[in-house]
């Protein structure tokens, strides 16, 4: 796992294509775990570790992903995402070819 950046609230992580962000009904091991167990080991943290998922990218497309550290943080973020315009433009690209 790459990190890209982190400060006391945020982190940013690059996702590989085929990498899920979030759980799903296949088990592998998504990336919002991937980010807790490094949380936990570098600072040393007991107990359960807060990541909070910012936004999601599709497991064919790789990219940077945010996740929220604690709650903190991710409040003064939440309005932004009610709603259905959120002003934003994303993009992505996959290196596999789109099914047929």
């Amino acid at each position: 796992m790459e990190v890209v950046y982190e400060d006391n609230h945020i982190i940013i992580v690059n996702k590989r294509p085929g990498e899920i962000v979030q759980g799903d009904k296949t088990g592998d091991r998504p990336l919002s775990d991937m980010v807790k167990d490094w949380l936990k080991e570098k600072y040393a943290k007991p107990g359960n570790v807060f990541v909070g998922v910012v936004h999601r990218l599709d497991r064919p497309v790789g990219g940077v992903v945010g996740f929220w550290k604690n709650e903190k943080g991710r409040t003064p973020r939440k309005p932004n995402f009610r709603g259905g315009d959120r002003g934003q433009k994303k993009r992505g690209r996959t290196t596999q070819n789109a099914p047929t």
